[in-house]
C-alpha cells in the first residue's frame, strides 16, 4: 500500500479505571471494573464509536505497587486486573473497527509463545492485533520467574533486539495464499509457502515455522515506548508506533527527530513510524469546568497514595517537606526518562513537592492538560503540525466517563480539522497509514 498523507492517530490507554491515582474513589466509578469484562467492554465500545484507531492495555507481570508509605497498598486499585491477551482476545468479539494493542515483556516470555499469541489476536480480530514491546524493569517481576533483581539494562536490551528479530521472522512463516483447502486434489497446504525460521542466535534458537497464518495486515503492528538510548535504538530499528511522555512540545519535538534520524541510519524510512505522546486530559465545555473535575480527582488522593506516586517515579523523596521545592530525583529511580521529565516540569513550572504529588497521582508520568475542549484540541492540532507528534495517546483520567468528555469537547475540533484517519477502514496498520510489510520470503 503506498504511503498516504499524514493523519492524526488516537490511541486510549484502558488499563485499570483510568490514570488518576484516586479515580476508583469516584461516584461515577465503579470500583470493581479493573476485574470486570463488561467495564472492559463499555471502554472498548465506546472507544470505537467515539473513533479512536486503538485501545492500549499497559502490563506489568507482577503486582508492582509497593506499600512505601506503609498504608499506600491499601488505598491502591491499581494491585487488581486481567493478562492483557486474554482480555483483548475477548474485546475482539465486540469490537470491529478499533486496534487492540497490549504489552509483553521480552524479558519474561519466550518468542515462539509470544509469536503464537499476537498471531492468533491478529487473526481473531481480522487484522487489529498490536505488540507493545517491553523490557521489565521492575525486581517484583523478577521474583516471579525464579530471579532476585531484574537482569541488568544491557542484558535486557540484548534479549529485546534478538527477540523482536525471532518474533518478526516467525510472523514470515506463511506466504499469501499458502492454505490452500482444496478438497478435490487433497492439497490442504501449498508447502513452498510455508517457511522454516531456523533461527540460532546468542539468546535463543527457534527453528519454526510458525502454526498461526497470517491475517489481513501480515503482522501485528510493533509498538515501543523506551526513552533511554537502547530503548530508542530498538523503536527506531523495529517499531511502528511509539510511545512518548514528554512533558512540553519541545522535548517532544527533539524526541521525535531523533527517532526518526535513527529510523534513517537503520536505513528505514522515517514516515514509516508514529509517535504518539501520552496526555492526560481533564477537560469539559469551559476552563472551569475542567478545573472543576481536576481538582474533585485530586480531593480523593489519599496522603500515602499519592506519595507512592511519586515515588514510583521519582525515587524516595521522604526526606523533602511536602511544601518545600521538587529535589533532583535520587540516582536509580525506577523510571529515570519519566522522573526526568517531571523535574524539569517542577523547575520550570515551580511547583512544590505536594504539588508534584498531585500532578503524578493525576497522569503517572504522563503530561496532564488542564482546559476547555477546544483548547486541549487546539494544542494537539499545534503539537501535529509543529512536528512534535504523529497522534496522542489519550491516557484517561477515569474509564469510562473521560471517553464521553472527550467525544463532547474535544473530538469535534479534531474532526473539523480534516487530519483524523479514516474510521471506516478496519485493519489497524492500514487505519494508521503504515506501509504493507513484506515478508523477507518474498
Amino acid at each position: 500500500m503506498p504511503m498516504t498523507r499524514r493523519r492524526l492517530a488516537l490511541g486510549l490507554s484502558m488499563r485499570y479505571l483510568g490514570y488518576h491515582a484516586a479515580g476508583w474513589r469516584h461516584p461515577r466509578a465503579n470500583a470493581a471494573g479493573t476485574t470486570s469484562f463488561a467495564h472492559y467492554r463499555t471502554v472498548a465500545q465506546e472507544a470505537e464509536a467515539a473513533g479512536f484507531d486503538l485501545v492500549f492495555l499497559a502490563d506489568g507481570m507482577a503486582v508492582r505497587a509497593r506499600d512505601e508509605p506503609e498504608g499506600a497498598l491499601a488505598q491502591s486499585s491499581q494491585i487488581a486486573d486481567f493478562e492483557p491477551l486474554t482480555l483483548l482476545s475477548a474485546l475482539a468479539a465486540v469490537t470491529s473497527r478499533i486496534g487492540l494493542v497490549a504489552t509483553a515483556s521480552t524479558t519474561y516470555n519466550q518468542p515462539y509463545s509470544l509469536a503464537r499469541q499476537y498471531a492468533s489476536l491478529d487473526l481473531l480480530s481480522d487484522g487489529r492485533a498490536g505488540w507493545n514491546v517491553v523490557t521489565s524493569w521492575s525486581d517484583a517481576e523478577a521474583r516471579n520467574f525464579g530471579l532476585e533483581a531484574t537482569p541488568d539494562y544491557g542484558a535486557r536490551y540484548r534479549r529485546a533486539e534478538e527477540f523482536v528479530d525471532v518474533v518478526t521472522g516467525l510472523w514470515d512463516s506463511w506466504d499469501e495464499g499458502a492454505l490452500l483447502h482444496d478438497k478435490e486434489n487433497a492439497r490442504f497446504l501449498d508447502a513452498a509457502k510455508l517457511h522454516v525460521l531456523n533461527h540460532q542466535g546468542d539468546e535463543f534458537r527457534v527453528r519454526g515455522p510458525l502454526s498461526v497464518p497470517g491475517s489481513p495486515q501480515r503482522r501485528p503492528v510493533i509498538v515501543q515506548a523506551g526513552a533511554s538510548e537502547a530503548g530508542m535504538n530498538l523503536a527506531a530499528r523495529t517499531a511502528d508506533l511509539v510511545y512518548t511522555v514528554p512533558q512540553s512540545k519541545d522535548a517532544s519535538i527533539a524526541f521525535r527527530k531523533d527517532l526518526r534520524e535513527r529510523a534513517a541510519s537503520f536505513g528505514r524510512d522515517p514516515d514509516t513510524i508514529r509517535v504518539l505522546p501520552g496526555i492526560v486530559p481533564f477537560t469539559g465545555a469551559t476552563d472551569q469546568d475542567a478545573r472543576a473535575g481536576y481538582d474533585e480527582l485530586n480531593s480523593l488522593i489519599p496522603d500515602e497514595l499519592g506519595r507512592q506516586y511519586l515515588y514510583n517515579q521519582m525515587g524516595d523523596l521522604s526526606g523533602f517537606p511536602l511544601d518545600g521545592p521538587v529535589p533532583p530525583p535520587p540516582a536509580g529511580a525506577a523510571v529515570g526518562s519519566i522522573a526526568k521529565n517531571l523535574y524539569e516540569m517542577a523547575q520550570r513550572e515551580g511547583l512544590t513537592l505536594r504539588q508534584m504529588v498531585h500532578v503524578a497521582a493525576a497522569g503517572y508520568g504522563a503530561r496532564v492538560i488542564v482546559g476547555a475542549g477546544h483548547s486541549i484540541a487546539e494544542e494537539m492540532l499545534d503539537w501535529f503540525h509543529s512536528d512534535a507528534a504523529d497522534g496522542f495517546n489519550i491516557c484517561a483520567p477515569l474509564l469510562p466517563v473521560a471517553i464521553s468528555d472527550f467525544s463532547r469537547h474535544i473530538m469535534p475540533v479534531l474532526e473539523k480539522s480534516d487530519i483524523l484517519t479514516d474510521r471506516a477502514i478496519p485493519a489497524l496498520r492500514a487505519r494508521l497509514g503504515l506501509p504493507d510489510i513484506k515478508s523477507r520470503y518474498s
